[in-house]
């Protein structure tokens, strides 16, 4: 059975930097794209970056210019680097990737962010 699991999320001061993790377990398949999602209290999950097997990568505004997505495909591993963290980046972060058009979802990781 395919999974994701993320790590990496906490609490850090705005200003502050934190680094997450996304680890797939189940396949020796390479998913096609990756993404990193959030979902903060009392709003929809939004998608804020995605990274194609080759690298190519779209971030949303909001985080654009602060965030980093990458990935190691050899250990099916999508990473996200946030900088700069502001109070409003708190919510709680999900990964997922596709694997032969079907798509899998991690559990989420929190980040809380104080000001």
């Amino acid at each position: 059975q395919v999974q994701l699991a993320e790590s990496g999320g906490g609490l850090v001061q705005a200003g502050g930097s934190l680094r997450l993790s996304c680890s797939a377990s189940g396949t020796f398949l390479q998913f096609n794209f990756m993404a990193w999602y959030r979902q903060a209290p009392g709003k929809q999950r939004e998608l804020i970056a995605d990274i194609t097997s080759g690298g190519t990568t779209n971030y949303a505004d909001s985080v654009k210019g602060r965030f980093t997505i990458s990935r190691d495909n050899a250990k099916n591993t999508v990473f996200l680097q946030m900088n700069s963290l502001k109070s409003e980046d708190t919510a709680v972060y999900y990964c997922n990737g596709d694997i032969l058009n079907r798509i899998y979802w991690g559990q989420g990781t929190q980040v809380t962010v104080s000001s």
